[in-house]
């Protein structure tokens, strides 16, 4: 006595067209709901400066040098270089813009001496306008 037929099974087909579709669904939820934050190339820690003021005043854009406190030290908007290099880039741009304005951003912890390496290669350059980058007491 036979009391229950046997039925092949199948096996359950899996969809992968509609598990793609899902998964391309949270990708792009992920990469439209994630914040990307632009870090700059040097961390910096400014000094302080009572006499400090807001940024954006002058509509002239400055030529920035940037001091960190690990070697290389010294940077030409963003572009590592040494101090020789500097102060030939330096008389390029005065010689095509005899206004140019230097921006010294240093670090606190910077060796002094690369400081005195820039303002030695700015006035070798002819620069008369050397600015220096400061945060006013308390700000982060």
């Amino acid at each position: 006595m036979r009391f229950a037929t046997s039925k092949k099974r199948t096996t359950p087909a899996i969809i992968i067209v509609s598990l793609i579709d899902v998964l391309m669904v949270v990708l792009i939820f992920m990469m439209v709901s994630t914040t990307f934050k632009k870090l700059p190339s040097v961390q910096l820690a400014l000094p302080e400066s009572k006499q400090a003021q807001g940024a954006g005043r002058d509509p002239a854009q400055p030529t920035i040098v940037t001091i960190a406190k690990i070697a290389p030290h010294l940077y030409l908007d963003s572009q590592p270089v040494t101090a020789e290099k500097l102060e030939a880039e330096l008389k390029a741009r005065t010689a095509a813009n005899p206004q140019l304005v230097l921006s010294i951003r240093a670090d606190t912890d910077a060796p002094f001496g690369q400081v005195v390496k820039v303002r030695d290669a700015a006035q070798a350059a002819g620069i008369k306008n050397i600015n220096a980058f400061v945060k006013a007491p308390g700000a982060p």
